[in-house]
């Protein structure tokens, strides 16, 4: 039977609507009868009993805001009646116990991966073309469009030959036919790919290199050495000027640091000392198909799901991601942790507010000290211009009920299970320790999945409750509603749907299994997650400005 309303932790003093609710309508809690004074929309939150003015909201056992005038019982929370409060945090004030799922059913579970000299493991296998600076994007495209589709990578432009039609019907003066013109997608037949074992090949341009701060080509470089270094990549082809901040000299320290003994295909060519454009695209060319054929002799083979490194995100968020797709991808979490893989929690500006109990579940006085002066040194920095961590939410974050960056954070949070924080990563660091990492980046949807890949994720859990269709070049993006209205809506877009927790028929526990089942079968390349069927390749590097 469906629920139709929640508390979520004891603690609380609000309770969330599953379903519309109406304006005098009576619904039963712990035996109570509430009467409703407003029109509740499923998502939105209400007072269990009075909040007079000044008083704290409770929401996941958290402070999440104050009430600013006074609310009866059964009165909707609004951003005209509730304000943005948090708690403050210190250092680690005790150690919280962890006890690990059981996972003999995980154990000899594997994966199809390509295995990778350094002992990482990939779940796909690309060749990477990057420019160094983006005087280089052009070139970057002309080969973009010599590749793709000659060697199979292509995509049909179902659009293409929708104008095509329009244009047919305009030169044939059946101009009123354009009207009722609906898009035709018919199924092109496959393109046969050249190179059977590789996944395609990505082009990674970008806005950055060269004016900006010589931190931000550093780290550029330093993001560009992650992606060439990440085991879904075979090797990279790397466009540089030659006069730019982002020198070629940047990136090979950068790419030594990561691994002393790094060995892909890497072709490097400098427009500067090349020559004529013929002669930089023609090598260029030429050397990124000699590196495709030796990509092309990597094959799957088996893997243990301790090979697994999880980015764990969420963006376009509902008031239902904090009850059901994002506790349940942190169930999958902590599974893949007690097996031995990584997973990485980011997105700094969402963890307001829940600071302290991601610091008590540090194991170390050292990860606790870095997480709080990262998150400290980031709201310190939107404050200087004229922002806030409280200015996070978006509207349609805000319509869908999350009305404070509080209760959209401590509904963020869930993400990352319960396991102990073996490690605090600051942008564009790279995973070193598994376990659960925190990796300091922006809510920004893309930017943040740029992070996370850099990071060495090799499948990223992506949460959403409203719809986005961030993808990333590299890594297989998997898209989890928390609604199934959601899913239902945007099928294109959306892999799993979590809405069977809200209609009570699946617990998070079964929900958090079933993304790792899904998650084997991406990653061995048995599925393909929708933002590669659409070849949604967002890159966005961080320049390390103030971004929510």
């Amino acid at each position: 039977m469906l629920h139709r309303i929640l508390k979520i932790h004891p603690n609380d003093n609000v309770l969330v609507a599953l379903t519309d609710l109406k304006k005098g309508e009576a619904v039963q809690y712990d035996g109570a009868q509430i009467v409703l004074v407003d029109d509740v929309q499923a998502k939105h939150k209400f007072a269990q009993a009075p909040i007079a003015a000044g008083d704290e909201i409770l929401m996941y056992g958290s402070l999440v805001g104050k009430a600013v005038t006074d609310i009866p019982v059964g009165g909707v929370l609004t951003t005209a009646n509730v304000k943005h409060q948090v708690n403050g945090f210190t250092g680690k004030t005790k150690t919280i116990g962890w006890q690990a799922p059981d996972v003999s059913k995980w154990v000899n579970r594997t994966f199809m991966g390509y295995h990778r000299p350094d002992g990482q493991v990939g779940t796909a296998n690309f060749w990477l073309v990057i420019p160094m600076v983006f005087c280089e994007n052009r070139n970057v495209d002309i080969i973009k469009q010599a590749f793709l589709d000659e060697l199979g990578f292509g995509q049909r432009d179902v659009y293409k030959s929708y104008v095509q039609q329009m244009v047919d019907l305009y030169q044939s003066g059946n101009t009123d036919a354009i009207e009722t013109l609906t898009l035709q997608k018919t199924q092109a037949p496959a393109q046969r790919r050249v190179f059977e074992n590789v996944d395609g090949i990505k082009f990674l341009t970008h806005q950055g290199g060269c004016g900006g701060t010589r931190q931000d080509s550093d780290m550029l470089c330093a993001l560009l050495a992650d992606y060439i270094h990440h085991p879904n990549v075979a090797g990279a082809t790397v466009l540089s000027l030659g006069c730019q901040n982002a020198q070629v000299s940047i990136l090979e320290n950068k790419l030594k640091a990561l691994n002393p003994n790094f060995s892909k295909p890497l072709y490097i060519l400098e427009q500067q000392k090349e020559g004529t454009e013929e002669e930089l695209m023609s090598k260029a060319i030429r050397q990124t198909f000699l590196g495709l054929i030796e990509a092309d002799k990597q094959k799957r083979q088996p893997a243990p799901l301790s090979k697994l490194s999880i980015g764990l995100e969420c963006g376009g968020s509902d008031g239902f991601s904090g009850i059901s797709a994002n506790p349940a991808i942190g169930h999958t979490s902590d599974i893949l942790v007690a097996l031995g893989g990584s997973t990485v929690l980011s997105e700094f500006p969402e963890l307001c507010g829940v600071e302290q109990e991601l610091i008590n579940r540090c194991e170390s006085e050292e990860a606790a000290e870095r997480f709080a002066s990262l998150m400290r040194a980031y709201a310190a920095s939107a404050e200087a211009v004229g922002s806030g961590f409280d200015m996070n939410p978006s509207p349609g974050n805000i319509r869908d009920g999350l009305i404070t960056d509080a209760i959209k954070s401590a509904g963020a949070a869930k993400k990352g299970g319960t396991s102990p924080i073996v490690d605090v990563l600051d942008y564009p660091e790279y995973v070193k320790k598994p376990g659960l990492n925190l990796l300091c980046t922006p809510g920004n949807d893309v930017e943040c999945t740029t992070a996370l890949v850099g990071a060495g994720t090799n499948i990223v859990l992506f949460t959403t409750g409203l719809g986005t269709p961030t993808g990333n070049p590299i890594t297989p993006v998997i898209k989890i509603s928390s609604n199934t209205k959601l899913a239902q809506r945007m099928p294109d877009i959306i892999d799993i749907d979590t809405g069977p927790v809200i209609s009570g028929e699946k617990t998070i526990e079964e929900m958090g299994e079933d993304v790792l089942d899904f998650i084997i079968e991406v990653a061995s390349g048995r599925i393909e997650v929708k933002e590669k069927i659409l070849q949604q390749d967002d890159f966005i590097p961080w320049k390390r400005g103030v971004s929510l």
